[in-house]
This record gives C-alpha cells, sequence and structure tokens, in this order.
C-alpha cells in the first residue's frame, strides 16, 4: 500500500530570539547557538567549482531555510523539509546555510534577514508562524526566491499572495487523514478513538477535521457507532504548543482515560508525549504519526504506529529547490493531494497482522473514490 504531511503556528510568542545558524555542504554541518536578540554567522567552505552535475545550476547558488520551532531534529515537519533542501543541494552540487528557530522565538525576521545577508539565493521559510516574515522580506529582496510551507502568504486574507517571489507549498492534508480515520475506526477494539493538537490552526485541525470524516464514513458504510474524542468539529483538545512535555502527556492521557484506543496527535513532537503516556497506560494502543512516516523516522515508538499521515514535504521542498537551482523557479502555489501523491498514509508496518485483513484493499477504494470526486472530503484547502 502506497500511501503519502506539524505545523508552523501562529502563536504568542514571549521572550527573545533564539537561533541556530548552520552552514551546511551536501548535508555536513556545524552549529552555532546564539544568544538573545543576536545573530552569529558560521563560516562556510568556498562553493564548489563546479555545479556537481546539477542541470544548470550555478556553483555559487546558495539555497537556505529556516525552521519554525522544534528545529531540523523534530523527527516530523521541519525534519521533512530539511531533508528536502539536503537533497537538492547534493544534487546541484552546492552549500547550504540554514536557520534553525527555538520554541519560543519573538520575530523570525532576523534569522531570514541573516540569510539575505548571506547571499542565499532561495530561502524556505517552514511553517506559517513565518508567512508575515517571509512576505516582508521578499519585499525587500526581489531578486530572492522564498519558499514558503504550509502557507499561501496571503495575511490580509484577500484571497492573492501578498508578495511575488514566493511559492507556497501547501497540503490538503484532509484527505488522507481520512484514510486515517477509516483506519482507526477499523482497527478500534474499544469503538472510541481520540485526537489532540497543538494549536487550533488551520494547518492543525486540517488533520483533525479529517480524522473525523474518516471515522464518520466507516460508521455509515459499516453501520458502527465509533466515537472521535478530542475533536468534535469546531472545538477540541490543545496543548497550547507544539513542544513534547506535561501539558502533551496530561492531554494524551486525559483520552486514554475515556477509553481510546486509537490516538492522534498533531503537533510535531508532541506524538512522543503520547507515546509516553500510552506506555504509561499499559493498554494496548495505537498511536498515528503524522507529516513524516514516523515509523521511519523515529524508530523508538516504532511498535505503536498504525500508520502515519503525511505530506509529502521533503519531495515538494525537494523540487521547489531544485527548480530554483536550475534557474526554472515558478512561484505557482502547490497544493499536495492524494490524486498528486502530495498526501497520503504510511504502511501499517508493524501492526500489518493487527488490522483486518479487508482493511489495506478499502483504503485503496476509499482513496479512489476521494480522488473520483465520489467521496467529499471537507478541507479550507479543498476545491
Amino acid at each position: 500500500m502506497i500511501l503519502n504531511h506539524s505545523p508552523g503556528a501562529r502563536r504568542a510568542f514571549f521572550g527573545g530570539h533564539i537561533l541556530r545558524i548552520t552552514s551546511r555542504k551536501a548535508g555536513l554541518a556545524g552549529l552555532a547557538l546564539v544568544g538573545t536578540g543576536a545573530l552569529v554567522l558560521v563560516g562556510c567552505a568556498p562553493a564548489p567549482e563546479d555545479n556537481g552535475g546539477g542541470d544548470g545550476a550555478s556553483s555559487d547558488f546558495l539555497p537556505c531555510m529556516i525552521s519554525d520551532a522544534g528545529g531540523f531534529d523534530d523527527k516530523s515537519f521541519n525534519q521533512s523539509g530539511y531533508e528536502g533542501l539536503l537533497q537538492a543541494a547534493e544534487e546541484l552540487g552546492v552549500e547550504t546555510k540554514t536557520v534553525e528557530s527555538d520554541e519560543g522565538t519573538a520575530d523570525y525576521a532576523p534569522g531570514i534577514n541573516s540569510l539575505v545577508d548571506q547571499g542565499c539565493n532561495v530561502i524556505v521559510t517552514v511553517g506559517f508562524a513565518l508567512s508575515q516574515a517571509t512576505v516582508d522580506a521578499a519585499k525587500a529582496n526581489e531578486d530572492i526566491d522564498f519558499i514558503l510551507i504550509d502557507d499561501a502568504a496571503d495575511n490580509d486574507f484577500d484571497g492573492t499572495i501578498d508578495a511575488e517571489g514566493i511559492k507556497p507549498l501547501l497540503y490538503n492534508t484532509a484527505e488522507a487523514a481520512f484514510l486515517g480515520g477509516y483506519a482507526a475506526a477499523s482497527t478500534s477494539t474499544t469503538g472510541v478513538v481520540g485526537t489532540f493538537g497543538g494549536q487550533p490552526y488551520p494547518t492543525v485541525t486540517i488533520f483533525m477535521d479529517g480524522f473525523k470524516q474518516g471515522v464518520e464514513y466507516y460508521n455509515e458504510t459499516k453501520g458502527t457507532d465509533v466515537t472521535v474524542l478530542g475533536w468534535d468539529g469546531s472545538e477540541g483538545s490543545f496543548t497550547n504548543g507544539f513542544a513534547a512535555g506535561t501539558e502533551a502527556y496530561n492531554t494524551a492521557k486525559g483520552l486514554l482515560d475515556q477509553n481510546v484506543d486509537v490516538l492522534l496527535p498533531v503537533g510535531g513532537p508532541i506524538y512522543q508525549s503520547a507515546a509516553t503516556a500510552i506506555r504509561d497506560s499499559g493498554k494496548d494502543v495505537a498511536l498515528i504519526g503524522v507529516d513524516s512516516d514516523v515509523y521511519e523516522s523515529d524508530p523508538s515508538v516504532a511498535d505503536l504506529l498504525l500508520t502515519s499521515i503525511q505530506k509529502g514535504l521533503k519531495v515538494s521542498v525537494y523540487e521547489a529547490v531544485l527548480a530554483a537551482g536550475n534557474g526554472s523557479f515558478d512561484a505557482a502555489a502547490y497544493v499536495g493531494t492524494l490524486d498528486n501523491d502530495g498526501v497520503g498514509i504510511a504502511d501499517f508496518h508493524d501492526w500489518t497482522d493487527k488490522v483486518k485483513p479487508e482493511l489495506a484493499a478499502e483504503l485503496d477504494e476509499v482513496k479512489a473514490g476521494i480522488i473520483a470526486g465520489d467521496i467529499t472530503v471537507e478541507s479550507y484547502l479543498a476545491g
């Protein structure tokens, strides 16, 4: 089953900005910690004399990226995008520079501006918390290409992009989450499944919306009554952040205490706290990951994973950066769907023998129905 999706967030921040700025040549790094309110740049080796096989790429082309909170080793959202950047850089035979934003960042503009000052030709900004700073930088630097993940760069909500030169990468994860919800309902033995998120922003709740709709579709077609806890379509359970910790653990535990036996945490590393809560409960509970195939990115929780709801972040970032490097950058928005393999769900891996034998075939049918338009999945990115 080939089935291909944490969010950045417009959150209230406190304190100064703490950034780590990194220079890499095809994946080799040096890190520098930067104190509050200051930026320290890491030197880099000279650019290679040839393009390493890149088709049409200049040897001095410099692709760059700034993360959202969670960093490039979050085993999720930021990491997937970062891997796409490195893949493109390796193919082009060029270096990269990155800025890593920590939880509590007050202002992303200094990080983006530091990349501008270092001569970056394309800057990837990871998460819609960086949207306004990306728009401001694009307006001030029309010679630089920008790639914005998980936001349309429409901060005044008038239906048009706020600055030229920005390519939005968007993912209709409700479609993939619909499949995840169907699989959760099929697998549950208690008849209760649950979800919770970091903060109630569209790139979080789009997972929860699709998950809920998938459970409801399963109930409709199977005559069952599986209940979804943690999201009713407008209100739900949120940790008010995107870091693993006590709040995420307690939120997960609260759902487990209500007989939930399939759990979808949406918000980067918060799944790690959910996994701890599952182990502490001593119950047979399945975990669903988000963004990447968490079975592959985090083996410590592999045994718990029913599946993962994925965004094609790595591939879409790779393709957009490669296009910029080859002089064919296109600022048209990309929307990942089931139809173009931009979103999907991962294999069942260790749960293959635990799910119903007919589930994989049923999911293929549901996927085909969504692509054909016979099954409607409501989403702010639909249509």
